[in-house]
């Protein structure tokens, strides 16, 4: 059986085909595999930031209420403070009248 250059050629480009329709298809599953396990890593990331966020929105919102009750401590004592000295001073100003 002798083969001809033709058919040698012929056979050759059917094996390279089948070759590349192969690799393409694995290809193809390395893709859809990775773009599976893509999806989930962001999906976790999300809900990881989400609650991060949500921690760090406590914690903020609780600074700023022990800032706040700091600063109307402060704010009620200044106005003691000041409202003793108009006092003090009003009192000066009646007797220095008389």
């Amino acid at each position: 059986m002798r083969l001809n250059f033709g058919r040698a050629l012929t056979l050759a480009f059917a094996l390279l085909a089948c070759s590349a329709l192969l690799f393409a298809q694995d290809v193809a599953t390395d893709t859809k595999d990775a773009a599976k396990d893509t999806g989930h890593a962001t999906k976790v990331a999300a809900k990881d930031t989400a609650k991060a966020t949500d921690k760090a929105a406590d914690k903020t919102a609780k600074g700023t209420d022990d800032v706040a009750h700091d600063t109307a401590h402060g704010v009620k004592k200044a106005g003691k403070a000041v409202g003793h000295g108009v006092k003090k001073g009003a009192t000066k100003t009646a007797d220095a009248v008389k």
